[in-house]
């Protein structure tokens, strides 16, 4: 490859008309690498999505299209074909809009070729250019890194995330602008760094202590046994006897978890969108407590494109279900598979997902 003065862009509407831009999504906890092509051809002006897009991927063009012109560039009156690359896998999520809008810039001689190759990008945007935050932030950098590629463009909010992967450059982006520049080598962008062990330990801090409980000394004796062998527990008492209060602190005298169970942790939490403001790596063990009129599905995972449940939520922690005796037969009776193998396998008809799941059972229920 010759230096950046090899190249020169040419006058839009004249460049090449086929680009690639990489890209990432996630499938389960993990990510893969999608080969992002867009085709400008000369005709009517259309906008075809292909490669088994979901609706938010279908929907991106409206994004992009005003994203484009309102970042000041030119958006082609062509007909523009995107290919989602592997074809045989369902893309979901906002996450294709960024390398979309790249891959039409490069096609239509806007941007520079080269540097596509050597970065995965993702990134949603919003109509006035803005790049917003995406899931699976971490999976996707851990997958650049696999693929030896040089670095991650995403959105600057998912930056502190993605840099828990040590070894690639993270680029954080606010503007559509700030990675056309950055592509074309008008702009340096410097790679967000983090320190992973000091991230950890920080943020290995809970909210409560069991030491706030006061009195219930055989509870306490019991539940200090069961978090020490990582046994599963039921409490029978009548209400206002404080089963809730004792579950809520019970993550809070186990193991400190280690960097492999806290990026695992983190990792289902980042795919399900729920990672908390301002926290790249979730250190503290979680406690998940749902409703009992929750579903199974709802409880170990599922969905037309399967989403974790609760039972991979509460991995590593404490999955704890009041007024036990209240939810659904049917609900208890999925807990059995991921309660023995530690995970748990959701098969559809295109698709079999497995999630973690290895988390304390803890039940309360009234006399």
């Amino acid at each position: 490859m010759g230096s950046q003065e090899d190249f020169e862009l040419v006058p839009p509407g004249s460049g090449r008309m086929l680009a690639n831009v990489l890209s990432g999504a996630v499938l389960g906890i993990d990510a893969y690498v999608v080969e992002v092509e867009v085709d400008i051809t000369r005709g009517l002006p259309a906008f075809a999505t292909v490669g088994l897009p979901e609706a938010a991927v279908k929907e991106s063009k409206d994004r992009v299209k005003a994203a484009i012109k309102n970042a000041g560039y030119r958006f082609p009156s062509d007909r523009i074909t995107v290919n989602l690359a592997p074809a045989d896998i369902k893309k979901e999520g906002s996450g294709f809009d960024l390398p979309i809008a790249l891959g039409i810039l490069a096609a239509d001689g806007a941007l520079r070729p080269e540097r596509l190759r050597e970065y995965l990008i993702l990134g949603e945007l919003s109509l006035d250019s803005r790049v917003k935050p995406i899931r699976g932030a971490l999976p996707t950098a851990m997958t650049a890194k696999e693929q030896g590629l040089r670095g991650l463009v995403l959105p600057e909010e998912n930056g502190p995330e993605a840099a828990v992967v040590q070894g690639i450059h993270v680029l954080g982006v606010r503007h559509l602008s700030e990675a056309v520049e950055f592509l074309n080598g008008e702009r340096a962008l410097r790679p967000i760094q983090v320190d992973v062990e000091s991230l950890f330990s920080q943020g290995a801090e809970y909210d409560v202590d069991f030491r706030d409980v006061r009195g219930q000394q055989h509870v306490k004796r019991a539940l200090e046994i069961a978090s020490a062998g990582g046994h599963n527990v039921i409490m029978v008492g009548p209400p206002g006897a404080g089963k809730t209060m004792l579950a809520k602190r019970l993550p809070t005298i186990l193991p400190r978890m280690t960097l492999e169970e806290s990026i695992e942790t983190t990792k289902v939490f980042s795919v399900s969108g729920l990672m908390p403001d301002q926290r790249a790596l979730i250190s503290t063990r979680p406690f998940r407590s749902p409703h009992h009129t929750i579903s199974d599905a709802g409880l170990i995972g599922g969905g037309h494109i399967p989403r974790p449940g609760e039972v991979s939520l509460s991995t590593h922690g404490v999955l704890f279900l009041d007024e036990f005796p209240e939810f659904r037969k049917n609900v208890l009776e999925v807990l059995r598979q991921p309660m023995e193998d530690g995970q748990v396998t959701i098969a559809r008809a295109a698709t079999s997902i497995t999630y973690p799941a290895q988390f304390m059972l803890v039940a309360a229920m009234n006399p």
